[in-house]
């Protein structure tokens, strides 16, 4: 006999989460580990929704908050990109029955709406989620082919990106891997730049977080700085999960003639690389955007991907009523723009 689909929120202990995970391609925001710090950002309750039928699985994590004021909540994803990861990424017809028990399942726990960011490197059967929810287009994301030659990276690489580079090794500029002792110092470094672009709140990272998320995550987790003599003027840290390395968090001290940052990329790559890493997720522009910021992650590699959110209203008259009381100038039936509108 054939066992019934089952659909359901899982605890981050919950062992289907594992056994998901171990079946399907997927990244390092999809580890319970990594939802359960970021949740801890948020201030919300981590979760994810779990779709089993004929022993094919759905994982997607999420993040349930309270909607202040009301007894319902909402949900969106981690920081990253952890949209939903399957063992049958080629079965729509699977996809959209889980699809359309993800929205009964939010609804039947109070949860209105939920806010998804889809991974550009992971397969996703776009037009089946389309049909249950709205898709919107960010742009693109960058990412480096790990698998050539180093000459061939180089070559790759903007000339003014290269050039900076040389400048940067000729004038001693070193980058070292895995120097935990160094993360309070390069934290500094940060805060001073998230304080400089007038970053939100959630972005400013503690040394706290980061050491609890290299504890959790161990050796998936590096820190790379970047040293000028001893001083710390710049660190990226990222993530090594199944071939993919993707970057976390990163930045540098500004200073005029100082190209820490585009070594510290090029180091990072070529680290990566050796340990046999095949891609190198460098993401894409500020809320997905073609701005100013992709343009100097494009200059490192062709490579580009298709990003997109994936926007879900479970209880369409909570969440009319929910944009009515809360902000009563937006319209309720745009799942194009800032969503949920009631925030």
């Amino acid at each position: 006999m054939t066992a019934a689909p089952r659909a359901a929120l899982l605890d981050p202990a919950a062992r289907e989460w594992k056994e998901a995970l171990q079946q399907a391609s997927h990244d390092m925001y999809h580890e319970s580990e990594y939802v359960v710090l970021d949740a801890l950002l948020y201030g919300g309750t981590p979760t994810a929704y779990y779709y089993e039928e004929d022993g094919k699985r759905l994982l997607m994590p999420l993040i349930v908050r309270d909607i202040p004021g009301t007894p319902l909540r909402d949900a969106l994803s981690p920081y990253g990109y952890p949209g939903p990861v399957s063992d049958a990424p080629a079965d729509t017809a699977f996809w959209q029955r889980a699809c359309a028990a993800l929205t009964e399942t939010l609804r039947g726990e109070g949860i209105v709406s939920v806010f998804v960011r889809l991974h550009p490197l992971l397969h996703t059967p776009l037009d089946t989620l389309g049909t249950v929810g709205t898709l919107v287009a960010h742009g693109e994301t960058v990412s480096m082919d790990l698998t050539v030659s180093l000459d061939e990276m180089w070559s790759q690489t903007r000339s003014d990106h290269r050039n900076h580079i040389n400048r940067a090794r000729r004038a001693g500029t070193r980058v070292v891997f895995d120097d935990w002792d160094r993360l309070g110092e390069w934290v500094e470094v940060y805060h001073d730049n998230m304080r400089r672009v007038g970053a939100t709140s959630y972005y400013f990272f503690t040394r706290e977080h980061l050491e609890a998320m290299h504890d959790a995550v161990g050796d998936r987790m590096h820190l790379a700085v970047a040293l000028e003599g001893d001083e710390v003027v710049g660190g990226n840290t990222f993530f090594e999960h199944d071939g993919i390395a993707t970057g976390y968090v990163s930045s540098t001290r500004r200073a005029p003639k100082r190209y820490a940052d585009e070594m510290l990329y090029d180091e990072v790559r070529r680290w990566c690389k050796a340990r046999g890493d095949t891609v190198f997720h460098l993401g894409g522009g500020k809320g997905g955007s073609n701005d100013s910021l992709f343009s100097y992650k494009a200059g490192f590699s062709p490579s580009r991907h298709a990003f997109h959110t994936w926007r879900v209203v479970t209880d369409p008259e909570a969440y009319r009523a929910l944009v009515t009381q809360l902000k009563p100038g937006a319209d309720p039936d745009d799942l194009s723009g800032t969503f949920p509108s009631y925030r």
